[in-house]
């Protein structure tokens, strides 16, 4: 099996992770992680959302926050805009870099975005036309590439052509999302098989949510088709408000785990991300539970 020899961590802690939370962070300690997940290494930072406020009140603090965000030289910070108005507010307030998201299923897209998957696929193009126009960098997830919990198993074909769409209409790289969690490395496997017939594999990411315990072989399986790019979440919090049935992220302090020993380059330091995993816990109110990840209940020596 050939590996990666670098490969690029999206920490989606910050936004996708705190969103469901039932705990709401003050925007000081939001800025403290931020900070913290910058100093580890992290050169990429999900930094908050632009949604209503009504719909993810953990996140209404977003233009507070990015107003006093200390932005870094060569730390990109993508924010989550749903549609135009968010777009204008993340504008306003100097955000680099956008993402929206889409969905591969119908039913998540309904229950998501209230709207169809082909009717957010459509109100997407002038949103991204107009976010490029202004210069910004454009992220476009796709969620339930495996399956959906009211759909069934989502067509691998759909996805492409839906990955394929987000490209064509300016976004910079696509993320598929299996948001259910319900993937395996055999099922990975086919998805990128197709979905590469059509879309760059420099241009895909992957986001794995750990329902079955199948997050980080899914993460190793998609590292040797070539893909570079992976989300990943400090403590491995998150999940979708929208999907309850979801699993947490997949735990950047594992992704991290397995590169070491595969001698595979983050740039991210593994001890700084397992301390601030522990601090993180503290703040939400967890206590580390026992199905969580040696690497963090241990720290990482060896």
């Amino acid at each position: 099996m050939t590996e990666a020899a670098r490969i690029t961590l999206v920490e989606v802690a910050p936004r996708d992770g705190l969103q469901a939370e039932a705990r709401t962070l003050s925007t000081e300690t939001k800025i403290a992680l931020i900070e913290r997940l910058a100093d580890a290494g992290h050169t990429v930072i999900e930094a908050t959302s632009f949604v209503s406020p009504k719909a993810v009140p953990q996140l209404a603090d977003a233009e507070e926050l990015m107003k006093r965000l200390r932005r870094r030289d060569g730390v990109r910070y993508p924010v989550l805009v749903p549609n135009a108005k968010g777009l204008d507010r993340a504008i306003a307030v100097g955000a680099d870099e956008v993402a929206v998201f889409a969905s591969a299923s119908e039913s998540y897209s309904r229950k998501n975005l209230n709207r169809s998957r082909e009717e957010a696929l459509t109100d997407y193009a002038p949103l991204v036309r107009r976010a490029k126009d202004a210069g910004k960098r454009v992220r476009g997830y796709l969620s339930m590439v495996i399956a959906d919990p009211w759909d069934g198993p989502t067509p691998r074909e759909r996805v492409g052509e839906c990955a394929k769409r987000l490209l064509d209409m300016g976004c910079d790289e696509v993320s598929l999302g299996d948001t259910s969690g319900v993937g395996t490395p055999h099922e990975v496997a086919a998805l990128l098989d197709v979905v590469t017939r059509s879309v760059p594999i420099a241009n895909v990411a992957m986001h794995f949510h750990d329902t079955y315990g199948q997050a980080l072989a899914n993460a190793h399986l998609a590292m040797s088709r070539g893909v570079r790019i992976f989300d990943t979440s400090t403590g491995g919090i998150g999940g979708s408000p929208f999907a309850k049935m979801a699993g947490g992220n997949l735990a950047t302090e594992d992704l991290l785990w397995l590169c070491r020993g595969g001698g595979i380059a983050t740039g991210v330091d593994l001890d700084a991300i397992v301390a601030t995993a522990r601090w993180l816990a503290s703040e939400l109110g967890h206590e580390l539970p026992a199905h969580t990840s040696r690497v963090l209940r241990e720290g990482a020596q060896g």
